[in-house]
């Protein structure tokens, strides 16, 4: 299978977040509400009145240390293992529109005046494109197995994030859901599956449900 060895992108990534985390602090704290929204949090209303890169900023921000140590963490891992494997561009696409789309069912499902933020709707994003190779890939008993303990994984998120109070449930099912659809959209390098057709139909399938959570999101309230 291909490969690209080192994962350059994750470690842009963990430095932008790390980065924006330490403003985050310098600014009044990365548990401050002010602070948060003017970093560009997840705030439904100031969506609605055009602030549509809110978003796309979610996916750098962190709400306190153990917030961004279990994400960057994360990252780390997901990144070290998935972007050698898809190659640079393809992980960066994959983990900022899963993101987007993660965003975009916490902006149509979730609280009105709930303030969102972190990478765990790309995070999530990444879990489920494995789901994905797992079923294009399915004579693959490597893919197949991790398939499986990514889907175990996933779902044991899912109930955490119902009984907890502090998670962003809607943004981690659009992460799933985006990152299922990218994965079979983006594929792994030098391979000629899936076919043509059915990574037009994720396409459109991405582009449609987007679609409807931006239209929902800009109704409510």
């Amino acid at each position: 299978m291909y490969r690209e060895r080192e994962p350059y992108v994750t470690w842009l990534l963990l430095a932008v977040t790390v980065f924006v985390f330490v403003l985050e602090t310098l600014s009044g704290g990365s548990t401050s509400t002010g602070t948060l929204v003017n970093f560009g949090a997840k705030v439904t209303p100031l969506i609605q009145d055009g602030q549509w890169w809110r978003l796309i900023t979610p996916i750098f921000l962190h709400i306190g240390i153990f917030h961004i140590l279990m994400n960057g963490f994360t990252l780390y891992i997901m990144g070290k293992s998935l972007e050698p494997l898809m190659g640079h561009w393809r992980f960066f696409v994959l983990y900022i529109l899963s993101g987007i789309v993660g965003n975009l069912a916490s902006f149509a499902f979730g609280g009105y005046y709930t303030i969102s933020a972190g990478a765990s709707t790309s995070l999530f994003g990444t879990f489920a494109a494995f789901l994905s190779f797992a079923l294009i890939y399915r004579e693959n008993q490597g893919f197949w197995e991790l398939g499986k303990s990514f889907l175990t994984l996933i779902v044991l998120n899912l109930l955490i994030s119902l009984v907890g109070s502090n998670f962003d449930i809607w943004g981690h099912i659009g992460g799933i859901i985006g990152g299922f659809f990218l994965g079979v959209v983006l594929g792994l390098p030098k391979s000629t599956r899936p076919k043509l057709i059915i990574r037009v139909v994720s396409v459109i399938i991405i582009i449609v449900v987007s679609y409807f959570m931006y239209v929902r999101g800009m109704n409510i309230g």
